[in-house]
């Protein structure tokens, strides 16, 4: 499995690197956004793991360009604690986020999830039917979904989502819930990781914001799919 991993501080960037090859992961690393955009447009990755402060091209324009043709993995790393930066690059196709000064088996931890979740996502063999709700049907054969006919580009972790609460139809499932079947950790107050993975999910489905058809929202609680 080959991760991206872009950090301009080059004393992080080869510890992240050395952490990864111990587990058996090659590692290609780059100090700077310009050089990465390169590296992103002619090389093909199973995960990237972005630093959002870079010189020339920033990690959320990474982000962005990942998510033009790809929908391998991405995780952000911040110095930042502000929620508003963890927003905006899942609003942009990121997975997860880490904040510096990070644990490095953590995040060694955080990548292998997030590989499990990319590798069942591909594979074919680990699932058996398939989901169809009012126009919304979900493949969990070749792990596609199709509204109306016209095919969602979703990442894994969009397609988790969506399949989950396409097999609970008619049922409420909260927002503790969906992160910890989906994420596989455990969930913590005021984290607005799903909020805005269903936003880009109701995006993608071109649902209207004050009154989506097929993911509703149950205030207070979570979130279900009517049965059709």
């Amino acid at each position: 499995m080959r991760i991206l991993v872009v950090d301009d501080e080059k004393e992080i960037a080869d510890l992240v690197r050395h952490c990864l090859e111990r587990e058996g992961l090659e590692a290609t690393v780059c100090t700077d956004g310009n050089e990465a955009i390169g590296k992103i447009q002619s090389e093909e990755f199973d995960l990237a793991i972005l630093d959002i402060m870079l010189p020339g091209t920033d990690g959320f324009s990474l982000c962005a360009e990942i998510r033009r043709k790809y929908n391998y993995p991405v995780i952000m790393l911040t110095a930042k604690t502000d929620f508003s930066d963890r927003i905006s690059g899942l609003s942009l196709g990121a997975d997860d986020y880490v904040t510096k000064p990070f644990n490095p088996p953590e995040l060694v931890a955080r990548v292998k999830a997030q590989l499990r979740r990319y590798k069942q996502y591909n594979d074919a063999s680990s699932s058996e039917g398939t989901i169809e709700i009012a126009g919304l049907m979900i493949n969990t054969l070749n792990r596609t979904c199709t509204l109306y006919g016209e095919e969602l580009i979703l990442t894994p972790t969009e397609f988790g989502i969506l399949r989950l609460l396409s097999e609970n139809a008619g049922k409420v499932i909260s927002t503790e819930e969906i992160f910890e079947k989906v994420w596989g950790e455990k969930y913590l107050d005021s984290n607005n990781t799903v909020m805005v993975h269903i936003r880009r999910l109701r995006d993608k489905m071109h649902e209207k914001p004050k009154n989506p058809k097929f993911i509703k929202t149950v205030w207070g609680v979570g979130y279900k799919i009517e049965k059709e």
